[in-house]
């Protein structure tokens, strides 16, 4: 066995799990907790010593260890960042490979295990790229690696000029504060309040600095599409709508009237800026700021019906702890949806937590209708686009659902 890096023992018999592909190992599974600094890279040993994988350490978060090689990898520290460099340009080009460059110029370049660099997600955005780490471990360890210096050589590389990097930083602490963002610049100027992208033809604006996901919600983008292929001739209700999106595509697909509802004001503008810049008519839309629970109460009191209703909210199950009263939450949810679809109507329904499978989603939607007294047809079942891969050896990867269903 070569010797030389920080020697971490299993606990659990997880030889089958490393060997399969799996890149997390959660602190309990560990025989002790070594006392190492965030990103430092570590062999992970079973209990008698052979020698299964190399990762990097994280010193507070439960996942204590991400894989980056099997045993017969990559075994120096010096090798790693020539390691990530190949696989940032070979993620670059699978992208460019399925995506019309013309038409589409935002997409998700680096998404962590599915992309075999673990703990970074990286979105491009025209000439701008959001970054964000999953905890201080891959903060270290991809920041040794100079990964944004590497992300804009690998952009060059392929023909794209990318000038600004923002790096999306968790708060700290507990409570609604820990899933606050606030962003930094980590190379080159600091970008306009808002950016142009494209998308599928269409053009939005996005906030890098203050936006949710980085400016714009990408895993949707061909969820976005198909709900352009739904809309024409409908009343479309589109429920924590944020910037537009999947109204734009509505709209620009020939629906007769989109209702775009977000609690944040902010969104609310950024929406109608969206129509605007896709010379898109204004008059049959409207653009609610305001609570999605408390606009469905409304409109189902005052027997007020879509054609097409589109419920993407945030994650209701943000940990296993949260999942019974997150499922309340989306079989209510779909109950107020469905009040509100028109009779041979259409519901598009989402959900974004990994800690919900697409089974137990399911059952929520045919709950939720069931109680507001209709039945449902489940037309599909989609997830992210191309840019989000996802592992068989990772099901965690497999977060998005995407129900298209008829009522």
């Amino acid at each position: 066995m070569k010797t030389g890096l920080p020697r971490v023992e299993l606990r659990k018999r997880l030889e089958r799990a490393i060997s399969g592909g799996h890149p997390w190992l959660y602190r309990d599974a560990l025989a002790a907790a070594p006392r190492l600094p965030d990103g430092a890279v570590v062999r992970v040993t079973s209990r008698s010593g052979r020698a299964l994988a190399i990762g990097f350490w994280d010193a507070r978060s439960p996942i204590a260890v991400r894989v980056i090689g099997g045993a017969d990898g990559a075994a120096a520290p010096t090798d790693l960042p020539a390691v990530v460099e190949e696989r940032i340009a070979s993620a670059l080009a699978r992208r460019l490979a399925v995506l019309d460059g013309g038409e589409t110029d935002a997409f998700r370049w680096l998404h962590g295990e599915g992309d075999r660099v673990p703990g970074v997600h990286v979105d491009l955005y025209g000439a701008a790229a959001s970054l964000r780490y999953d905890g201080d471990g891959a903060r270290a360890f991809y920041g040794a690696c100079a990964l944004p210096e590497r992300l804009v050589a690998a952009a060059a590389n392929a023909g794209i000029e990318l000038r600004t990097i923002v790096e999306r930083l968790r708060a700290r602490g507990g409570g609604a504060a820990a899933a606050e963002e606030r962003s930094a610049v980590v190379l080159g100027a600091a970008p306009p309040p808002e950016i142009e992208i494209r998308e599928n033809g269409l053009r939005f604006g996005v906030d890098l600095m203050r936006g949710q996901k980085g400016g714009l919600f990408l895993d949707q983008r061909d969820n976005r599409a198909r709900v352009r292929t739904l809309a024409p001739g409908r009343r479309v209700l589109n429920l924590f709508g944020y910037t537009g999106g999947f109204s734009v595509y509505a709209a620009a697909g020939g629906a007769r009237a989109t209702v775009t509802v977000d609690a944040a004001a902010p969104a609310i503008a950024a929406a109608r800026r969206n129509f605007e810049r896709n010379r898109l008519a204004t008059d049959d839309d409207r653009f609610v700021a305001g609570d999605a629970f408390d606009f469905l109460e409304r409109a189902g009191r005052a027997r007020e019906r879509f054609d097409l209703v589109i419920s993407d909210p945030p994650s209701f199950v943000p940990n296993r702890r949260a999942l019974p009263t997150g499922l309340r939450a989306y079989r209510r949810l779909h109950r107020l949806c469905a009040a509100v679809t028109a009779p041979g109507g259409t519901l598009c329904a989402a959900s974004c937590s990994s800690h919900v499978d697409r089974e137990a989603f399911l059952t929520t939607l045919r709950e939720g209708a069931h109680d507001a007294g209709r039945q449902v047809e489940l037309r599909e079942v989609s997830g992210a686009g191309p840019d989000h891969p996802v592992l068989s050896q990772f099901p965690e990867g497999d977060y998005l659902k995407f129900a298209v269903v008829h009522l």
